[in-house]
């Protein structure tokens, strides 16, 4: 009588290291494992290969725009392309080189870099560089001329007003604007003018004097 094949022997032999490096399942894994392989490196390729028109595309796409522009500073007149998002502080420290004008806080705050436009006193690290179009712009280097110093730049040496300086062209120029709108300001006139304009050394009170005896002595800057 011949003996019936023992099952547990066949589970063994199916267990076994060659019948698993036969089977359909292993071999199907390691394909697909080989073929993702590939499909990363194609696609790498693929990627490189096309980098530069795509950073090309990216760079136009992100470039600021920019907008020629004409304007009047210190009775010079100046066409320029500026970006547009230049403010009017950079415009005339970066390319126009009148570096008097200082930045200070950059949020309207601290009156550093106070210029006039158009008469009217404005803070120019609040003003976009494009909103100057067709202006006139004075700036604190505008205010001596051939060699002299205005009434109020004189006031504030004759009275200690500048310490650190820092501030001081801002100063002037709020100054310089309420001069040209009274004459002979009083103290309290000339600290409401100058409420926005910080002096981080507090010499408020040699200011205050100062901007009072320009008026007094030449009754204003106009």
């Amino acid at each position: 009588m011949r003996d019936k094949p023992d099952a547990s022997s066949s589970s063994q032999k199916g267990n076994s290291p060659q019948s698993a490096q036969r089977s359909p399942i292993a071999t199907s894994r390691r394909e697909c494992l080989e073929g993702a392989g590939s499909t990363v490196v194609a696609t790498a390729a693929v990627q490189a290969l096309g980098s530069a028109p795509a950073n090309a595309a990216a760079s136009a796409m992100t470039a600021p725009s920019r907008t020629a522009i004409r304007l009047t500073v210190n009775g010079v007149s100046h066409s320029v392309e500026v970006e547009d998002r230049w403010t009017l502080v950079e415009l005339l420290r970066d390319q126009l080189d009148l570096t008097g004008t200082k930045i200070g806080c950059d949020r309207s705050e601290c009156g550093a870099c106070t210029v006039l436009m158009n008469g009217h006193p404005v803070y120019a690290c609040s003003q976009l560089a494009v909103w100057a179009d067709g202006a006139e712009v004075q700036t604190v280097e505008g205010l001596a001329h051939n060699g002299h110093l205005s009434p109020v730049q004189q006031a504030f040496v004759d009275h200690n007003a500048p310490q650190c300086g820092f501030c001081t062209p801002g100063q002037l120029m709020m100054a310089t604007a309420l001069l040209n709108t009274i004459p002979r300001p009083d103290a309290a006139q000339v600290q409401q003018a100058l409420v926005g304009n910080l002096c981080r050394c507090a010499n408020y009170n040699a200011i205050v004097e100062a901007v009072v005896a320009a008026g007094a002595q030449q009754g204003g800057v106009a």
